[in-house]
């Protein structure tokens, strides 16, 4: 993005405009910040997520203290420009409760443990990338990675005859 794009956005009164930030690989939406002009150029530069934060009226780096960084994989402007869509690629969790997104109560503040099918494929392909890439040596998945199955039906069947 350059800085003629950049100027073709609309910024509110205080400079700032909002970035709904999603998950590249699932689409699930992990949270909604904003940006300033120096928090979008910054992000453009590094590849990494930088926000402005309206309550300590500073910018901030996504993950400089918890190392939940957000790697950016395409910004998109919506089409009024004035939001932005950061698709990233979460290490970590995206919120600060500790959940992946910050979208995990319902409206009325219960938790949303009825998560579609959807969400519930996106958590377990987020687990099973981690166990690919760590591969503990007493995860069944490791196992599976390692091109066994971990499910021998002949030999349990000599075990048990």
């Amino acid at each position: 993005m350059t800085d003629a794009a950049i100027d073709r956005l609309r910024f509110d009164d205080y400079g700032l405009i909002p970035a709904v930030i999603q998950d590249d690989r699932s689409g699930e939406v992990l949270m909604v910040a904003y940006m300033n002009r120096e928090s979008l150029k910054k992000t453009l530069k590094k590849g990494e997520t930088y926000f402005w934060s309206r309550s300590r009226l500073e910018m901030w780096h996504k993950g400089e203290t918890s190392g939940n960084r957000q790697t950016v994989k395409k910004i998109c402007p919506d089409c009024d420009g004035d939001a932005l869509l950061v698709r990233v690629e979460q290490k970590g969790v995206a919120c600060h409760t500790g959940e992946y997104t910050c979208f995990f109560n319902d409206i009325e503040g219960k938790d949303a443990s009825g998560k579609s099918l959807f969400e519930w494929l996106g958590a377990l392909a987020r687990v099973i990338r981690q166990r690919n890439k760590e591969r503990p040596p007493d995860s069944y998945t490791t196992k599976l990675f390692g091109g066994g199955n971990g499910y021998h039906p002949e030999e349990d069947r000599r075990r048990s005859g």
